[in-house]
């Protein structure tokens, strides 16, 4: 039983440590943010770290800081990640600090632990931060191998939260193997199905009570509906879009499995359309000479969706693999309605002509007629029931209690949960 002198001071609870891969938006990034903001507001201890910074951001001397606000900084959040956000902090000394004192970083910044990843410098940096913690909760693949080595040794128990498909994990031989070992060094697992938690346990042979499933969730205040068309003008002329189009979103990584070339195929087939491009990465060039890209308008990293949300008629999403995709969730919170490829468990957050369209994956013409139908008939309808839908089952209010909890129990277990 822990020393109850290690709890925070507002109570017998366990101080916590969220880890982030980097700052960007993506969607283990923004539930840490908004599970670390929500512990707070609870009363709890938690703070929150990033292995390394922004991928277009260049790390300081030392290797460690803090994330930045962009160019100019005005107006602008902790949280802004976009192409030009300023460096991590120039003082090596101050930069040393940053790395240690995640608490430091305020309810939606994180102080970035060192140049990358698995960085010797990252690890040592993670491994004096978890000092201040009683538990670490790793968001995302990317922070598991981080935590198995920086962690081996010390007191303090983690919890790796997977978000995405445990297909990942199982694409080859070798990569079962490293997920199976690094899997059995956290104390507990999280996943967002139960599907996901049966694979995880006979895949890798967790033993039973290791694997909780906990739904993927988002803060319903942080994407609010748009308040009309004037709400809706606004938005987009703040974002550069243009104003009395009909616009759909797309959010996500441009790389191979997330298919932007599929959204353009829908585009070209639909010439009264817009296509409102958030996110950036390596198929971004080659993608933007696709005959429909004319159309489209590559906005890059955003600090903020919830604009964009508030600006789109509809959100478009073409992936060949998801778990529980976040950006539906926010766009169903902000009374949006998506068009979905039915892959992983998306079909959790888009119900088939309740909320908006499911289409197999892979199938431009399906998905453009889908989302012909959905633009041309009750989008406002449709909006509505996929905001109800994910306020029942996806608001971060109505799964925060299972994480006290969960935590509550690994604090509770301690280092020898993991064995």
């Amino acid at each position: 039983m822990p020393d109850h002198l290690s709890a925070d001071p507002a109570g017998n609870r366990p101080r916590v440590l969220h880890l982030i891969s980097d700052s960007r938006r993506g969607g283990a990034q923004n539930f840490a943010r908004d599970l670390h903001r929500e512990l707070g507001r609870r009363g709890q201890s938690s703070a929150l770290c990033a292995l390394a910074p922004h991928p277009a951001v260049p790390s300081g001397p030392g290797g460690a800081g803090r994330d930045s606000t962009g160019p100019g900084s005005a107006g602008r959040g902790p949280d802004s990640v976009g192409p030009g956000s300023g460096s991590a902090s120039p003082d090596p000394e101050a930069a040393g600090r940053s790395a240690v004192d995640c608490s430091a970083a305020g309810l939606r910044s994180a102080a970035v632990l060192g140049p990358g990843r698995l960085h010797p410098s990252t690890l040592r940096a993670l491994r004096s931060a978890s000092r201040a913690a009683d538990v670490v909760l790793a968001h995302g693949s990317d922070t598991l191998a981080a935590c198995a080595l920086a962690l081996a040794g010390t007191r303090t128990p983690f919890v790796y939260v997977s978000v995405g498909h445990p297909r990942y994990w199982t694409a080859n031989r070798l990569r079962r193997v490293r997920g199976g070992a690094l899997m059995h060094r956290a104390a507990a697992v999280t996943t967002l199905t139960d599907e996901a938690r049966v694979v995880l346990e006979e895949q890798f042979r967790l033993p039973d009570g290791k694997v909780h499933v906990i739904p993927n969730s988002r803060a319903a205040e942080s994407y609010p509906p748009a308040d009309g068309r004037d709400d809706r003008r606004a938005a987009r002329h703040a974002l550069g879009l243009p104003a009395d189009v009909l616009l759909v979103a797309w959010i996500g990584a441009i790389a191979p499995e997330k298919r932007l070339d599929l959204a353009l195929d829908v585009l070209d087939r639909l010439p009264d359309v817009r296509l409102a491009v958030a996110g950036d990465g390596p198929l971004r060039e080659s993608l933007a000479r696709h005959p429909a890209a004319a159309r489209a308008h590559f906005l890059g990293p955003l600090p903020d969706p919830a604009p964009l949300y508030r600006a789109a008629d509809a959100l478009l999403l073409t992936s060949d693999s998801e778990g529980v995709p976040g950006a539906l969730i926010e766009a169903a919170l902000a009374g949006v309605p998506a068009v979905a490829t039915d892959v992983g468990w998306v079909r959790e957050v888009v119900r088939d002509g309740a909320t908006g369209a499911l289409v197999a994956p892979g199938d431009p013409l399906a998905l453009a007629e889908a989302l012909g139908k959905v633009l041309a008939v009750n989008r406002a309808g449709l909006g509505a029931a996929a905001r109800a839908h994910a306020l029942e089952h996806f608001e971060l209010g109505a799964v925060v209690d299972a994480w006290q909890q969960l935590v509550a129990e690994v604090w509770t277990a301690g280092p020898e949960a993991a064995r």
